[in-house]
């Protein structure tokens, strides 16, 4: 069993080499078990359902990085010989643990070539994958695995069950008990992100309609709302549905999810407002907390998180008790360091990462403050997303301007858990707002202390809209880049 994952921004500045994977590089044998086992991730799942078939247990290796831009070749190829070197070894059964969006400088398809390598080298050798409801199906995906389940929640807090069912599918069909056919399908369709969550329409009545196949007999049922800043030519929404042996069934379920989600598709398109006026919004509102989500600059996107346009707005307007999770400026957090706590600094934050894909040059956002903390940036997760995982910010600061309390990281890490703030000592729920540099994931940990929620469509690689990128190797006509495509 292993780990490969990696949400690819096609248009992302932000570069993803080996090191950018886990803490300053992946994890190899027993390090990637340890490390992973009785967390909320599918690679915990699979070791538990190895362990209860008193299984001999292989991980060549567990390999995660926020998401950016394309993947290095070197960091692709280390990764990817790591997994095939143990298969090589022989193995009765593989469990992946992927994304389903990855793309490198050497293949825009960065699982199904991976998949296609191992069919290659071991061609009866039974495979379950574990994907991202954010995954970009492919062809080659589905045609070198036996079994694929995604997950059911943005935020993804069904990590685990999604490994739980992939693995325990295969390990059904190892013993005769099943024989899995998958059947998958996609429509010209690229949803917005901020139109995925799963907690309500569009996504949500999808996500039960799936549900239900599988109630009533269906192995496993899974739409892929898809990760639309990959310009690639498979991006976009897609399902898979795996059954006993009955393929017709399954074709059935399959096209059903996708008409379905073909007749909302207008519902899937963010509408968003000026930011202006969304922090005037906020002003308005007496009672905290409030989230303020900067979502054009998200890093679990393959934003820069350290684009300061929402910040300014928020400073502009004089909004009070606010904190900010988090701006990321290596450079920053040198110098706040070096003053010490307790010292009054004047710096430029952030803007330090231009954006060519959008025509866009780093801005910084001169601010003033006292260095409140200095954190080794690590923690680990309270909350019901990546549950028992270790984050490593590394060094973080707060710079307190008096008005806003900002923590300042080196390494890209999106807000999702309430650690990004209680380890450096804010209490989110003493806050009158929170600006968090999020899309949906901010839901898992956040929502539940929100009385209100902003949405601030601010500068960054992750914006909604899509007039902002120029797309080349996409798939085209697709809605709604061009509202008379045809399913």
């Amino acid at each position: 069993m292993a780990m490969m994952k990696h949400e690819t921004n096609t248009f992302s500045p932000v570069p993803t080499p080996f090191e950018r994977f886990g803490n300053r590089g992946a994890l190899f044998g027993p390090a990637a078990l340890e490390a992973f086992r009785g967390t909320n991730t599918p690679l915990a799942a699979f070791i538990d359902l190895a362990l209860a078939e008193k299984a001999e247990i292989v991980t060549p290796v567990a390999a995660e990085a926020w998401p950016s831009g394309p993947v290095f070749r070197e960091a692709y190829e280390r990764i990817s010989q790591a997994i095939l070197e143990a298969v090589g070894r022989g193995c009765d059964a593989l469990f992946l643990d992927l994304h389903g969006a990855m793309v490198s400088q050497t293949t825009d398809d960065g699982e199904g070539t991976l998949l296609e390598r191992i069919r290659q080298a071991a061609p009866g050798l039974p495979i379950a994958v574990a994907l991202d409801l954010h995954a970009n199906l492919t062809q080659k995906m589905v045609d070198n695995c036996d079994v694929i389940a995604g997950y059911k929640t943005y935020p993804h807090v069904d990590m685990y069950e999604a490994g739980q069912r992939a693995g325990g599918i295969l390990l059904r069909a190892l013993k005769g008990q099943v024989k899995p056919v998958m059947v998958w399908g996609n429509r010209p369709m690229l949803p917005h992100t901020l139109c995925m969550g799963t907690d309500e329409p569009p996504m949500g009545d999808l996500v039960n309609l799936a549900k239900a196949a599988e109630t009533e007999g269906a192995l496993a049922a899974t739409v892929f709302g898809g990760f639309p800043l990959a310009d690639i030519h498979d991006a976009g929404l897609s399902a898979v549905v795996v059954t006993d042996g009955d393929k017709t069934r399954a074709q059935d379920i399959c096209r059903g999810l996708l008409d379905q989600a073909w007749r909302r598709r207008a519902d899937f398109v963010y509408l968003s407002e000026p930011l202006a006026e969304s922090v005037a919004r906020a002003r308005e509102i007496e009672e905290g907390p409030v989230l303020l989500i900067d979502h054009a600059d998200n890093c679990a996107s393959g934003g820069s998180q350290d684009t300061m346009t929402v910040l300014a707005e928020v400073m502009r307007q004089g909004l009070e008790d606010v904190a900010v999770g988090a701006i990321r400026d290596p450079e920053a957090v040198a110098r706040l360091i070096e003053a010490g706590v307790g010292a009054q600094v004047s710096l430029p934050l952030g803007g330090k990462t231009d954006m060519p894909a959008i025509g866009r040059r780093g801005e910084p956002l001169e601010v003033s403050g006292r260095v409140r903390v200095i954190s080794d940036g690590e923690f680990i997760v309270q909350g019901p997303m990546y549950t028992g995982v270790r984050i490593h910010m590394g060094r973080t600061v707060v710079l307190d301007t008096g008005r806003v309390a900002i923590v300042i990281i080196e390494y890209n890490h999106e807000p999702f858990d309430l650690g990004v703030f209680r380890s450096v000592g804010i209490e989110p729920t003493r806050k009158r707002y929170l600006l968090l540099k999020s899309r949906l994931h901010y839901r898992a940990g956040f929502l539940p202390i929100a009385r209100q929620v902003i949405e601030c469509d601010g500068v960054g690689v992750t914006s909604s809209d899509y007039g902002l990128f120029r797309f080349q190797k996409l798939r085209r006509p697709i809605y709604p880049l061009d509202p008379e495509a045809q399913p």
